[in-house]
């Protein structure tokens, strides 16, 4: 082979070898770009999806659940119906005794006697 064609094949290496690390460095960043851009349009279709089944849950209309129609004859309606008046009765009956039980309880013990109204206040 000649000189000339031997000195033409080292040059074109030469200048291969010194584009080499700047191609890959440029490819690398390339690459970093696209899967940054991948995941973040990945993350917004994820929220998009997301919104979307929030919106259509919330447009969903609730069905209320129907109540059972009992089938009872006028004899037994009234016997429900007086039990559970004695018992709401009984209910309010029992509230009422705690409420004075408490107020009883408040009288009897007097005044505390760290307020003045005790009189044994420290001077």
């Amino acid at each position: 082979m000649k000189i000339k064609g031997l000195r033409k094949k080292i040059r074109r290496l030469e200048k291969r070898l010194r584009e080499g690390p700047q191609k890959l460095a440029e490819l690398k960043r390339r690459l970093e770009t696209a899967e940054a851009v991948k995941a973040l349009s990945a993350a917004r279709k994820s929220a998009a999806r997301a919104a979307a089944a929030l919106i259509a849950e919330a447009r969903k209309p609730t069905v209320k659940k129907v109540k059972r129609k009992l089938n009872l004859s006028p004899e037994r309606r009234a016997q429900l119906a007086a039990a559970m008046k004695a018992r709401w009765a009984a209910k309010r009956a029992a509230e009422a005794n705690a409420k004075t039980a408490s107020t009883v309880q408040d009288v009897k013990a007097g005044p505390s006697p760290q307020t003045p109204e005790g009189g044994d206040a420290a001077i």
